[in-house]
């Protein structure tokens, strides 16, 4: 029974133990889900574990790869030029959904008290957290952005050093695949860990929690689906000439796990093994791009941004002009860029977007109660744009092995 378990694809393990979750959930008490949560939790914390040297070892051995100078600027150009791109497109779309369906009408903005949440963040700060005072305890504190960039320093260090660095960048080949074996371990226990997660979200809040704030959800849900229909058509069709259908099959374990777990680095294992194993996309490419993606682009969070900015304004019966606008569609495109791959991350920035346009932060706690139910379709969204990005870049650099895309089923 096991091995028939074990022979069933990640992505229908994963959904089964999401369904029995959510039945679980529906019929035990609070206490019990809360007990529940603990598999859950033992899951996340694994996860976790894998982040930081994940992310290392893998920028620094795909970097190290790539020893024309040259390629390797073409490839953080095209991924960086992206990144930002389909943000500042994925605000857009929140701002417009939240234009058209009007979720914030009758929403009890004014009676709200304070959310209690950090109110200091600001771009600046954002930018100047990038470089660590102390790489070892960047790493121990998990500051993905700060790991980022010392990893980046590293690989471009060891090319720099020539053949000097040779032990060096064995060194790091031999240690990626040593995590990379160990994180395929631990992403044979998702689905039980879903399971766990999801029985303690239904059990704990139930389905009545998500009656008043109904149409935010709905709203968030929508632009989402919508901004993936949008970059896989502009990016993966026009462009790269690719079937989004066997891109979308390709990458639908990475899209469970993120919705599942609400964590977009800690879903950067399966991520590297969908675009790799099913996709076709080098390595070196995956190395470089999905680690960057896991933290800088946060498509998901973006979109939520612009529709909690303008569901406060329409709550609060703000009438928001053009300039406001382009100034939440920045703001919310550099703030995602430094949101951490973690859940709820979104909702620690939003307060810097509400009060870029002089909106009241406090009303972060009226929708704070469902964020979960909204970053798990947030961080879905923002996987599947790190794998699209990984997708086209590698077919760009003529680094894609198209009779693998084409065989994914």
């Amino acid at each position: 029974m096991w091995s028939a378990w074990q022979n069933r694809p990640l992505w229908l393990r994963v959904l089964i133990g999401l369904a029995l979750g959510l039945i679980v959930g529906l019929i035990i008490p609070p206490s019990i889900a809360q007990q529940i949560k603990i598999i859950g939790d033992l899951f996340i914390r694994a996860i976790k574990m894998l982040i930081v040297p994940l992310i290392f070892v893998s920028l620094v051995t795909g970097i190290s790869s790539m020893s024309d100078m040259g390629r390797m600027g073409r490839i953080g150009l095209k991924t960086m030029g992206i990144y930002f791109l389909t943000t500042a497109i994925a605000v857009s779309i929140g701002l417009i959904f939240a234009s058209i369906f009007k979720p914030g009408l009758g929403a009890p903005i004014d009676a709200v008290g304070s959310a209690g949440l950090d109110r200091s963040i600001t771009i600046s700060g954002l930018l100047l957290g990038i470089i660590p005072t102390n790489p070892i305890d960047a790493m121990a504190r998990g500051d993905v952005l700060q790991v980022i960039f010392f990893a980046l320093l590293t690989g471009l260090g060891i090319n720099a050093a020539g053949e000097k660095a040779g032990p060096v960048r064995s060194f790091f080949i031999s240690a990626s695949e040593v995590v990379y074996k160990i994180t395929h371990w631990v992403m044979e226990t998702a689905p039980f860990g879903v399971f766990g997660l999801i029985a303690w979200v239904v059990g704990t809040q139930g389905i009545d929690v998500l009656a008043p704030l109904a149409s935010l959800i709905l709203t968030l849900y929508a632009a989402c689906i919508a901004h993936i229909a949008v970059i896989l058509g502009i990016f993966l069709i026009a462009l790269m000439r690719l079937s989004p259908w066997r891109f979308l099959r390709g990458v639908r374990d990475a899209q469970l796990v993120a919705y599942s777990t609400a964590t977009s680095s800690g879903t950067l294992p399966v991520s590297m093994s969908c675009v790799e194993e099913k996709l076709g996309v080098s390595r070196p490419v995956s190395s470089f791009v999905l680690p960057l993606g896991a933290t800088m682009n946060m498509d998901g969070t973006a979109i939520y941004m612009g529709i909690a900015a303008l569901f406060v304004a329409q709550g609060a019966g703000v009438d928001l002009g053009m300039l406001d606008y382009a100034t939440i569609v920045l703001t919310g495109t550099l703030a995602s860029v430094g949101a951490a791959g973690v859940p709820s991350a979104g909702l620690i920035l939003i307060p810097m977007v509400l009060s870029s346009v002089g909106l009241p932060i406090e009303a972060v706690a009226l929708f704070a109660g469902v964020d979960r139910i909204l970053d798990m379709m947030r961080t879905m969204t923002n996987v599947t744009g790190d794998c699209m990005v990984a997708t086209v870049v590698s077919a760009s650099e003529g680094e894609l092995d198209r009779e693998i895309y084409a065989r994914t089923a």
